[in-house]
């Protein structure tokens, strides 16, 4: 069961230009980028109530927020629960017919564990579970 909304991914061609929105304009505090190698993204997060917001600048142009840019521009790219038992989660998943994009558990930002669910099996969003680092 998801604990929180942890965080919405947002799609920018650029974090230094979409940072002042975020910061300035809408006043939310700014927490510092990060690229996870990984998932070939840089990412910044601003903190609002007991969630995040996340810009994901692509770090190369096979990573697949630019993928995600260049069919669909800029914009929500996925929103991301909070679970306690990751690995736990995802096996119940498999078992109810949920199709996943990840099977296992892999790093996020902050040394979270994180996994997509397939958009087809969310309506057509991009769905992350994510635990933090603290609770694996």
């Amino acid at each position: 069961m998801p604990k929180k909304i942890s965080h919405v991914g947002i799609a920018v061609n650029s974090i230094e230009e979409s940072t002042p929105f975020y910061r300035d304009v809408l006043g939310m505090d700014f927490e510092g980028t990060e690229v996870v190698a990984e998932q070939k993204v840089k990412v910044a997060f601003f903190v609002i109530g007991e969630s995040r917001i996340e810009l994901l600048e692509p770090t190369g142009p096979d990573s697949p927020v630019a993928k995600f840019l260049e069919k669909n521009g800029p914009g929500i790219h996925h929103i991301a629960y909070e679970v306690d038992d990751l690995p736990k989660r995802l096996d119940s998943l498999k078992e109810q017919g949920v199709r996943l994009v990840d099977e296992v558990p892999r790093t996020g930002a902050h040394q979270t564990r994180i996994a997509f669910l397939h958009p087809k099996a969310s309506g057509g969003v991009l769905t992350e579970l994510c635990q933090a680092a603290s609770s694996h």
